[in-house]
């Protein structure tokens, strides 16, 4: 074998070794850098989730009537709303204005509890529908608000 067929031997081998290399160990493009998700944007949004899941229940059951489903619904968000208020991280620049908001939620649910499940439920509405239009501010404040493209 000549030295010129071993040279290109040996450096068809170098590229394939090269390319698994490449494949086992990715070099992402911002330099290698890895960024990490806060694990506290992933628990606000989770809670934020949660919180917008139980304010849309709590007032459709409101339309439906359901005065039981209402305070359930209300205590939910309360709930989630004192979570969101504990992870929400200083540095946030809306952070003081989503605490209000948050805070809101907290105290029109509480006007639901104080009125009672044996209410009528349209007293129990009005309440309901300020929670949720306060915590839909939050959201929108803290950048965690689904929006509804189509």
């Amino acid at each position: 074998m000549n030295p010129f067929q071993m040279m290109k031997r040996r450096s068809l081998l170098v590229v394939v070794l090269v390319g698994f290399v490449a494949l086992w160990f990715p070099i992402s493009p911002d330099g290698g850098q890895i960024h990490a998700v806060e694990p506290s944007s992933a628990i606000l949004r989770e809670q934020g989730d949660g919180l917008m899941r139980n304010v849309e229940e709590m007032v459709a059951h409101g339309g439906m009537g359901d005065a039981k489903a209402i305070v359930h619904h209300c205590g939910e968000a309360t709930r989630f709303a004192k979570a969101i208020i504990k992870h929400l991280p200083l540095s946030d620049a809306h952070g003081p204005d989503a605490v209000t908001s948050l805070n809101e939620v907290i105290r029109q649910c509480g006007r639901v509890s104080d009125i009672g499940i044996h209410a009528d439920p349209g007293q129990l509405l009005n309440p309901a529908t300020k929670a949720r239009t306060a915590a839909q501010e939050s959201m929108k404040l803290l950048g965690l608000m689904k929006t509804n493209k189509g």
